[in-house]
């Protein structure tokens, strides 16, 4: 496996990444505790990228197409929370709008159809890359370790919901809130469903959609 972080590696750290089989880890920096405990692992490699946290604006996101290269931006979007909207009757408390705002990040960076499910800060599960929204739902409730497992956590989806079955799926594993971007012909049955259940919504309006 691979770790990756975006400050320094230091000694408690190392010390849990020492219990599990890694290959490499990636890190800004670490420090001399660290490097240690780390150097002592068999056919670990570590990599020191003192810039990986820094954003880069002039980078691109490079595909293989047939017969060519497919260039594009890096979606390097940050959210604006001035365009969060609760579109339910149920709005998200603080803690909530937090632990929401942590799965848009992590969903961010899942590859389309993408869900994320969250909670205290961490991530559950997800669904990655399926063919349809209702198949990442329940990928990511799978992932997360079972209806039983995702209750009171949030889900996030990078784009919005074409249906309310995602909104059914959320409830019958007692999700307690959702990000999307909105923007569906069909947003209004999705928001009639959350609050059929009581589940919160907020919608972002800006999409990532990672392909």
């Amino acid at each position: 496996g691979i770790v990756a972080a975006n400050r320094e590696i230091d000694l408690p750290t190392a010390l849990q990444i020492s219990k599990i089989f890694l290959e490499i880890v990636i890190a800004p920096s670490f420090s001399k505790e660290a490097l240690e405990v780390l150097t002592k692992k068999k056919n670990l490699r570590l990599l020191q990228l003192p810039n990986v946290a820094k954003p880069c604006p002039d980078a691109k996101d490079m595909k293989k197409v047939l017969g060519g290269l497919l260039i594009q931006e890096i979606d390097s979007q940050l959210l604006n929370e001035d365009d969060l909207e609760a579109v339910t009757k149920a709005a998200p408390t603080k803690e909530l709008m937090e632990e929401l705002k942590f799965a848009w990040k992590i969903v961010k960076h899942c590859k389309s159809n993408a869900i994320a499910i969250t909670a205290n800060k961490t991530t559950l599960g997800c669904g990655i890359g399926q063919v349809n929204r209702i198949w990442a739902v329940k990928q990511a409730i799978e992932h997360s370790g079972g209806y039983e497992k995702t209750k009171g956590a949030v889900l996030a989806s990078d784009a919005f919901f074409p249906f309310p079955d995602c909104v059914e799926e959320a409830y019958k594993a007692g999700i307690a809130a959702i990000i999307q971007p909105g923007g569906s012909v069909r947003d209004q049955e999705s928001i009639d469903a959350c609050d059929r259940y009581g589940i919160a919504m907020v919608f972002t309006k800006m999409r990532h959609f990672k392909h």
